[in-house]
C-alpha cells in the first residue's frame, strides 16, 4: 500500500473513531514517574539535581508539576538515576 493510501486509510479510521463508530485498536499510556520523589530521595534541590544531571531546571520543575512528561528517553535516564544515581553523576562528571 502506498504511503498517500495509508494515511487516508488512517485518516478514515480517526475520523470514525472520533464519531464513535469503531474503537481504537489500542492506546498509548505512558509510563509514570515520580521525578520529585526521586530528587527528595537524593536529597537535593531541584536546582541541584538538574545540574548534577544534565538537565535544564525548567524542564524539572515542568515534569514535577505535572506540566510536562518525560519522553521516554528521560524515563529511562531517570530509572538509571533512580537505581544507581551516583553511577549517573560520575559519568555524566567524566564526560563534561
Amino acid at each position: 500500500m502506498s504511503f498517500s493510501k495509508e494515511l487516508i486509510e488512517s485518516a478514515n479510521e480517526a475520523l470514525a473513531i472520533a464519531k464513535g463508530e469503531t474503537e481504537p485498536a489500542g492506546a498509548f499510556v505512558p509510563e509514570v514517574v515520580d521525578v520529585a520523589a526521586i530528587r527528595k530521595k537524593l536529597k537535593l534541590s531541584q536546582s541541584a539535581f538538574a545540574k548534577r544531571y544534565g538537565l535544564p531546571l525548567g524542564t524539572v520543575r515542568d515534569w514535577e508539576q505535572q506540566r510536562r512528561s518525560p519522553d521516554r528517553a528521560a524515563v529511562v535516564l531517570l530509572s538509571v538515576i533512580d537505581h544507581n544515581p551516583d553511577i549517573v553523576a560520575r559519568t555524566l562528571a567524566e564526560r563534561r
